[in-house]
């Protein structure tokens, strides 16, 4: 499975022949400025709620890729409204077979308001069995004890979770969502965007490491396999 980051919460994941693009905010993210938005490919589009630093670029490209949008009720009937066809609507404690495996969709403890104003639905995370490796992404969520229901859906090989803190878990909690869920390697998302979301990594990497846990911090543009 391959992973590309670029920047904040916005990754792809190649697997089992299908690339999954989650929640593109890229155009207006300063750090991602050697990002080129039209050289990034997807067959998915995941969103996990509607603020604007989750779904910038999702319609640009979802028309431009022909990606089919994954998001909760309200979230894809807005995107509907703006022109979208390709779009299919999930709920917290759905789940859903596409070709690449299933996927659940959990609860986050957030909020999902969009961009104009208008209401944004329940925020969402999704568990990904695909038979390759299982995953986790989080979204933007606090810690809950709802996250030790993930692993008996399937125990994730890896999971992706905001270590951010103000807005979302810091990586203390994270690292306690990690055991929660069974877990111990984890990428780290939303941090270092804005200023109130600057972390010291290297004191992140630590704590994690001292609990028996790998943090992995990856560079915006990098791919690594996982």
């Amino acid at each position: 499975m391959k992973f590309t980051y670029y920047g904040h919460s916005c990754f792809r994941v190649e697997t089992k022949g299908s690339a999954i693009l989650f929640d593109p905010f890229i155009s207006q993210n300063p750090l991602a400025a050697e990002v080129d938005l039209d050289a990034i490919t997807a067959d998915y589009i995941f969103v996990s709620h509607g603020h604007e630093d989750h779904i910038l670029d999702c319609a640009y490209l979802a028309e431009r890729t022909g990606a089919l949008v994954v998001s909760n009720f309200e979230i894809c009937e807005w995107l509907r409204r703006k022109g979208l066809k390709r779009l299919h609507a999930m709920n917290t404690g759905g789940q859903w077979t596409f070709p690449f495996g299933v996927v659940k969709a959990v609860a986050a403890q957030h909020s999902s308001g969009l961009p104009d104003g208008s209401y944004g639905g329940n925020p969402m995370g999704f568990v990904f069995k695909t038979g390759d490796r299982n995953f986790f992404y989080a979204g933007d969520t606090a810690l809950t004890l709802d996250m030790q229901l993930i692993p008996s859906f399937v125990p994730p090989d890896l999971a992706f979770l905001p270590i951010g803190d103000n807005f979302t878990m810091g990586y203390e909690d994270a690292a306690r969502a990690a055991t929660m869920i069974q877990c111990r390697r984890i990428i780290g998302l939303h941090f270092d965007t804005f200023a109130s979301i600057r972390i010291d990594k290297e004191l992140a990497r630590t704590h994690f490491k001292s609990r028996g846990l790998e943090l992995i911090l990856p560079e915006i543009g990098t791919t690594i396999e996982l």
